[in-house]
């Protein structure tokens, strides 16, 4: 199986009473799939996985695995701190069905490229199926650079890496350093990143408009010239789910949209009232808001 296109990066949903609601979810992967994404990644970092038990965590990518059903692919994030937790997620990922599972570095050790190649290696030797990489500086306090993933690369199922450094002239470091080992996903900056040689995008829009999110990957690889245009109209969208509130963001733009997922778990707190009200024009803007 080849990832390629626009994958949602899954928030988790929580009831009013701060639970993982595994109906809610069913129904979000139900609603993704009928717009048209082209795969979804539950337990990233909009997925906060990192506020979410081990049994939460096995209960979210069984969830999204089974109901999707084979409809799209499904990579579960994996991440952990110690190297036999993230081989065990990973193993446990693989035996629900997930097609791929996407690790960001380990984000409190600062570990060294001799360090992390041996986890990422680790990893990978333990699983039959992909490993995405997670290069995330500005969360993981790593930076995972050309020539690391270029090594990294030579190692079997190591195959994909989602990037957000914000440097879209690193999609052209990493595919000269891999020399066609790696498929490189985008994290930010989409359009410019398919155009610079990315076969993908983790979108965090794609929660509020996967439709809008997939017809950007779509109409710019099909060479019609109207993925431009759709990047300009999302790019509002992008920014306002960029910042530092970007899991608050998200849920209180899918409440403002009619898709409510509950609030983030502490300490996170729900979006400010004054960030709520630039994020709501920009989702009228683009005809998104319930009301309309």
């Amino acid at each position: 199986m080849t990832f390629r296109g626009s994958y949602t990066v899954c928030v988790t949903p929580f009831t009013a009473e701060g639970q993982v609601d595994l109906e809610a979810l069913r129904g979000y992967v139900d609603w993704q799939i009928d717009e048209g994404v082209h795969g979804l990644i539950p337990l990233g970092s909009t997925g906060e996985f990192l506020s979410l038990t081990r049994e939460e965590r096995t209960a979210v990518a069984e969830t999204v695995i089974t109901q999707a059903a084979g409809r799209v692919p499904v990579l579960i994030g994996t991440a952990a701190e110690w190297t036999d937790e993230a081989v065990s997620l990973s193993r446990e990922a693989e035996a629900l069905g997930a097609d791929g599972v996407m690790l960001v570095p380990p984000y409190y050790s600062s570990p060294t490229d001799a360090e992390l190649v041996v986890h990422f290696t680790r990893v990978a030797e333990a699983l039959s199926i992909p490993v995405m990489l997670y290069n995330n500086p500005f969360t993981a306090n790593v930076d995972l650079s050309a020539a690391l993933v270029g090594r990294l690369s030579e190692v079997d199922n190591i195959s994909y890496i989602k990037d957000t450094s914000k440097n879209v002239h690193r999609m052209t470091e990493l595919l000269e350093a891999c020399q066609g080992r790696m498929t490189v996903f985008a994290g930010y900056y989409p359009w410019e990143s398919y155009l610079a040689g990315a076969e993908g995008y983790s979108s965090v829009m794609s929660n509020i408009a996967p439709k809008l999110s997939a017809q950007m990957f779509d109409r710019t690889v099909d060479g019609s010239g109207e993925g431009r245009q759709l990047y300009v109209k999302s790019l509002p969208l992008i920014n306002a789910l960029a910042g530092d509130l970007y899991v608050s963001a998200t849920k209180a733009a899918m409440q403002m949209t009619g898709r409510p997922m509950g609030d983030p778990r502490p300490p996170r707190l729900p979006l400010p009232e004054a960030k709520r009200a630039e994020l709501a024009a920009i989702l009228s803007e683009l005809g998104l808001l319930a009301e309309a």
